[in-house]
């Protein structure tokens, strides 16, 4: 067989995608060919993609030939994959090459280029959701998968056209990327030109024509609403009537927790965080606020759940910061780990055990790991050129070293892993190094080390792979990071440090050495669980019976998705591995990085003396957590969804709901009648509670946030719509609906109570305390939409549960935390004045000065654009011109400029 196909012809993407399920099956050629070569003898005009069959036939439809190449791959036809084969020629391919002729041919962007297509993506998405299945089809990839990928690459590979609301959406696109196959042949056709890459192909086609029933705007609740079947409608008004008597029994958690045979076990763990670093935002999105939501969402499903974590407190890191701060390293791990488990209590993070690596238990563990490992042959000897600091007498630990990435050129990568590329380095690759304590240049000297010999063990790590990813719920980065490794090939890896402060070598010659951190502290996890109790290995030694869950920033996947399971195998003793590697990407703050030196960024120990609640800062953190890309924190958009998502939308629901029970009817839930269409909504919010289910136990938290606050949308607009303080006035049929519309309305905020739960814990106790909602009620969320505060249900005092941030609030603290060199020069005390003062001024403000006071212009002319495009409030929108223009009037001063007074603002 022969494939020909062109750079630059959209149809190339799927076929040679599909093309690497036939590797070793047939032998096929592929052929890359020019837009105007004709390949096909009997066509008049060019075409490509073409498959030229062994009989001489050709297939010259891009599914075809896709459907053929999966055909031989033994894979079976089905309904449901033509099903969606027939959507996507009818329906998705329209408005698809409308979108990008827009954008590649007329050089549209935003709205104009995604507003023809976003009923299409959002179809996709709500079906992926619905049968809670990561490819279209089902569990296995498919052939409608590769062909609306193909098709939907040159977009989507774009994030700001892939919507970050459609997560199952971009979870379905981001898992097939990453898959060699498909990475290869966007790499051929699109030539790291992206999109622009089709203009060519895309300048030769008419202009697309949209049937005007295509274009319309996504409302998908009124269209879950219309799709609802009278089945679906009748199978939850019976759910709610049953109400309590539906509940399991309250089950006490057992102390310690431990796996029990026949049920669902869930081993939880975060990344360790280092002891001496005070964690930031990004640090606690990433690997324990994460956990901690999938901890309490397990634990309300009534899952036997154990959540650990800990201070990972060995290394050069803590040695050093004890000779800084004159303690000895115990002192300083004993100091910061306190430190720690303070910032995590105010987060109300629920750890059942918060330990650290500085135990005996961890020296005995890691210590018969390494004998077994030692015994079976998977350790090396080698010696190891080093770098050593003359000034600090000491051999340097590999992040403690800087100086030029070998591999990108980044500047400022450490000695063991470059931040930007994310290869591994060895200390000596770098170019320029440094010590990172004195900056002086280290020299490179011999030394005896132990390796763990990771290419003898990568075979069995291939087959537990191979084993555990299909039906997993690893994140796609993961997959894509770990892939990258084993492409690579792996290489034996140095386990031992010349140190004093770490778990000791038990081998003869090794004495003076201890293990390096990235070998034993994943092993931390093990210790710190027999610290809690001597039980432990029925968690760490039963693979059959628990699932292992492992929270994570995308930095620390090779050591958790392969050099602990390495170890594991290579060990022999039946440990638990991890089943579901769940990696964030990385959170910066507003355009930059967190960074304490500079005072950038809001840390842990700071966040709580800002005066905003922990609940709310746990409710913004999750709403833009970095699952599929890096996000950024920013201070107005936190103001924005704390006004609007939470005030105007969340609580603004719970309030009115609360208070219409206890103003109408003296606190106590009125009798309810349901209508046809009050059953309706109940199907609707079954139907979005168990969307919820799906999203969170597919650890998509952040789209599970969501679910809640839709619940919300619908009750408001419920309330809205009935409106119950007009029908308390009317007839007595009236004043029964407005009791009909209360108590369902307040029933809505008490599901809604449960379901806030593993997100923001303090306001579900606060609104199951205002509404008195049963104990069984509040410790276990089924899938279905229940009745739990029957008629006669005495309800206690409602209050408010949010306030509003204001923006000189806002804007106080986002100068608080903006760093001292950006304070400086947005707090350039200039008195406008057209005399030498202003001169002064001027020569002190350098081009670095000037160049962040024109960020700073940009970023908030941004802001103001944004506003103005969401018709926000005209006093929040008038606030963020002062805040424009007095930026701009620095800027002209440290440029020199004379300032120039407002048209129609003249001072009379």
């Amino acid at each position: 067989m022969k494939l020909f196909v062109s750079e630059g012809a959209p149809g190339s993407l799927p076929v040679l995608a599909a093309a690497g399920r036939v590797r070793g099956r047939a032998e096929l050629l592929i052929s890359t060919v020019g837009p105007e070569e004709c390949v096909v003898p009997f066509l008049t005009q060019p075409k490509v993609p073409v498959l030229q069959l062994d009989s001489g036939n050709y297939l010259f439809s891009t599914t075809a030939i896709c459907r053929y190449f999966f055909l031989l791959s033994g894979w079976e036809q089905d309904d449901l994959t033509n099903q969606w084969l027939e959507w996507e020629a009818t329906e998705l391919q329209p408005t698809l090459s409308a979108a990008l002729y827009y954008l590649v041919v007329q050089g549209k962007k935003g709205e104009d280029v995604l507003g023809p297509l976003r009923r299409a993506l959002t179809h996709i998405d709500h079906s992926l959701s619905r049968q809670n299945c990561p490819f279209l089809a089902g569990e296995t990839e498919s052939l409608a998968d590769i062909v609306l990928w193909g098709a939907l690459y040159p977009l989507l590979q774009d994030p700001a056209y892939l919507p970050e609301e459609l997560g199952a959406l971009r979870s379905w696109f981001q898992t097939l990327s990453t898959q060699e196959p498909c990475q290869r042949a966007a790499e051929t056709v699109l030539k790291q030109q992206g999109v622009l890459a089709l203009r060519p192909y895309l300048q030769k086609q008419s202009q697309p024509s949209l049937p005007e029933e295509k274009a319309v705007s996504n409302e998908p609740e009124e269209e879950e609403l219309a799709t609802l079947s009278e089945e679906e409608i009748a199978m939850a008004v019976t759910a709610w009537e049953k109400g309590l008597g539906s509940l399991p029994s309250f089950r006490p958690q057992q102390n310690p927790v431990l796996p029990v045979a026949g049920e669902r076990n869930v081993l939880i763990t975060s990344a360790l965080p280092y002891v001496n670093n005070v964690p930031h935002l990004g640090n606690i999105i990433g690997c324990v606020l994460s956990a901690d939501v999938f901890a309490r969402y397990s634990r309300l499903r009534q899952w036997n759940t154990l959540y650990l974590c800990g201070t990972d407190e060995y290394g050069t890191a803590t040695e050093t910061k004890a000779m800084e701060e004159g303690l000895t390293p115990q002192e300083i791990c004993d100091k910061y780990h306190n430190i720690h488990a303070d910032i995590y209590r105010w987060f109300n993070i629920s750890f059942d055990i918060f330990g650290r690596t500085t135990t005996p238990q961890q020296t005995k563990i890691t210590q018969d790991i390494f004998h077994r490992l030692l015994a079976r042959g998977f350790v090396l000897q080698d010696s190891v050129e080093q770098l050593r600091c003359e000034r600090c007498a000491r051999f340097l630990a590999d992040r403690f070293v800087e100086g030029i990435c070998p591999f990108c050129g980044y500047e400022e990568a450490r000695g063991d892993q470059c931040d930007k590329c994310g290869k591994l380095i060895n200390a000596i690759e770098l170019k320029k190094p440094q010590c990172k304590v004195c900056r002086s240049c280290p020299v490179v000297k011999s030394s005896q080390h132990l390796f763990l010999d990771l290419p003898k063990l990568e075979k069995r790590l291939e087959e537990w792979l191979g084993k555990t990813l299909p039906g997993s719920d690893w994140t796609p980065n993961a997959r894509f990071i770990i892939r990258s490794w084993l492409r690579d090939g792996l290489k034996p890896r140095c386990i031992t440090r010349d140190l004093k402060w770490g778990t000791p070598v038990p081998l003869k010659g090794f004495e003076d050495k201890v293990f390096y951190v990235w070998f034993d502290a994943t092993i931390g996890y093990l210790s710190i669980t027999a610290n809690y109790t001597d039980q432990w290995e029925q968690w760490w030694k039963n693979p059959e019976q628990v699932d292992l869950y492992q929270f994570m920033a995308k930095d620390n996947v090779p050591f958790h998705g392969l050099v602990f399971p390495c170890s594991a195998l290579g060990a022999e003793d039946n440990y638990t591995l991890v089943k579901h590697l769940i990696a964030t990407e990385y959170l910066n703050y507003e355009d930059g990085k967190f960074s304490k030196s500079r005072g950038v960024g809001v840390f842990g120990d700071m966040a709580q003396d800002t005066g905003i609640p922990a609940d709310i800062w746990r409710f913004y953190l999750l709403y833009i957590r970095p699952e599929g890309q890096d996000s950024a924190f920013s201070w107005t958009d936190m103001l924005l969804k704390n006004n609007s998502e939470l005030l105007n939308n969340l609580g603004n629901f719970i309030n009115r709901a609360g208070m219409f029970v206890s103003k109408f009817f003296g606190g106590s839930v009125p009798e309810m009648v349901l209508t046809p269409d009050d059953q309706r909504l109940l199907a609707h919010i079954t139907l979005e509670l168990r969307h919820y289910h799906q999203l969170l136990e597919k650890v998509r938290i952040r789209d599970a946030l969501r679910s809640i606050l839709t619940i919300s949308r619908h009750g408001n607009q419920y309330i809205q719509v009935n409106e119950p303080w007009k029908r308390i006035k009317g007839t007595e049929a009236d004043r029964q609906r407005a009791g009909t519309v209360t108590g369902l309305a307040v029933n809505i905020a008490a599901l809604l109570s449960i379901m806030l739960q593993p997100f923001m814990p303090t306001v579900s106790a606060t609104i199951q305390t205002q509404l008195q909602l049963p104990l069984p009620a509040c410790s276990v969320l089924l899938t279905n939409f229940l009745c739990t505060l029957p008629a006669g249900h005495q309800i206690g005092m409602v209050t408010p549960l949010f306030q509003k941030l204001e923006n000189d609030q806002i804007e106080s603290l986002r100068q608080r935390f903006g760093g001292g060199q950006l304070e400086e020069s947005l707090e350039l005390k200039v008195k406008v004045s057209h005399k030498p003062a202003v001169v002064e001024t001027v020569k002190t403000v350098g081009p670095q000065q000037i160049q962040m006071l024109m960020d700073e212009v940009t970023k908030q002319g941004s802001i103001v654009r944004e506003l103005k495009a969401q018709k926000a409030d005209k006093n929040q929108v008038a606030a963020e011109v002062a805040k424009l223009l007095d930026l701009k009037k620095q800027l002209a001063l440290a440029e020199g400029k004379p300032l120039e007074t407002p048209k129609g603002k003249k001072k009379k």
